[in-house]
């Protein structure tokens, strides 16, 4: 059976770029995926015009029948995963006047929450031997530091644990639509925390994949891609799409029987202190 490697997001900017590369150096079966079949079935056939062969499977993350949908399918096909890239994501616009909390409620909704609900329904699924990457932000180590003593201190924990991180995450979104975040410790940035309870949510589940399935050696972490020219971040970043993409194709390919990096956060293929 052939290896299987998953992006999601991926029929523009990073994701796209990742697909590419991973259709260049990964030995096995690459999906690019998006909400949109249209776009997404444009995104293979602009690839197959460079000479590659993705597949495409279309996938929501916001959308939990969208998300078990294609968790079975590659269960059925493939007998699971070997490489989930957890690409998908959004932010608003600096400009942008929507409401900071409905800016928190939306951001989170898909960086945070979709993105756990990915995790918990392929973590299962991920073969022995596999690798997950999720694509965050030098953002969540930016607003970490913005954010209370006290939760700092929880975030950079060693014992928190998911049920706690999401309490924290659905706290952040209340205090900011009362108006009452920045009394409650948070920064003001709905994008930073998402990203920071991204890489918070990585080391949980690199440190449940240790206790649970330690003979597995299924490799977990957290990324920052860079500032990278794409839709989201503008036309003045510093790296192209391809640039992007080197950190997360790095942790994706990780070579078999390597124990580390596990549960980090690598920027530039190298391990950031949390």
């Amino acid at each position: 059976m052939p290896k299987v490697a998953l992006v999601t997001g991926s029929n523009k900017g990073i994701g796209f770029a990742i697909v590419r590369s991973l259709c260049k150096q990964f030995n096995g079966d690459v999906f690019l995926s998006s909400r949109d079949a249209g776009r997404g079935t444009a995104a293979v056939e602009s690839l197959n015009s460079e000479g590659l062969k993705p597949l495409f499977q279309q996938l929501d993350i916001n959308d939990p029948e969208s998300v078990r949908a294609a968790r079975d399918f590659f269960n059925e096909k493939y007998g699971g995963l070997d490489v989930l890239i957890n690409n998908a994501g959004i932010a608003f616009k600096n400009a942008d006047t929507t409401p900071f909390g409905t800016q928190a409620e939306v951001t989170l909704k898909t960086n945070f929450f979709a993105t756990r609900d990915m995790c918990n329904e392929f973590l299962p699924i991920i073969k022995p031997g596999g690798r997950v990457v999720n694509v965050s932000s030098v953002m969540s180590s930016i607003a970490l530091n913005r954010c209370s003593p006290e939760l700092q201190a929880r975030f950079r924990s060693n014992d928190i644990t998911e049920e706690e991180l999401v309490g924290l995450m659905e706290r952040f979104v209340q205090e900011a639509q009362a108006g009452a975040h920045s009394q409650g410790g948070w920064p003001d940035t709905a994008y930073g925390v998402s990203k920071t309870g991204l890489t918070v949510l990585s080391r949980i589940h690199a440190r449940k994949l240790g206790h649970e399935r330690p003979a597995d050696q299924i490799l977990l972490n957290a990324c920052c891609p860079g500032w990278v020219r794409t839709d989201m971040a503008g036309p003045n970043a510093t790296k192209s799409p391809d640039e992007g993409a080197i950190t997360p194709v790095y942790l994706a390919l990780l070579p078999a029987g390597a124990g580390e990096p596990q549960g980090q956060f690598v920027m530039d293929k190298k391990v950031h202190p949390w």
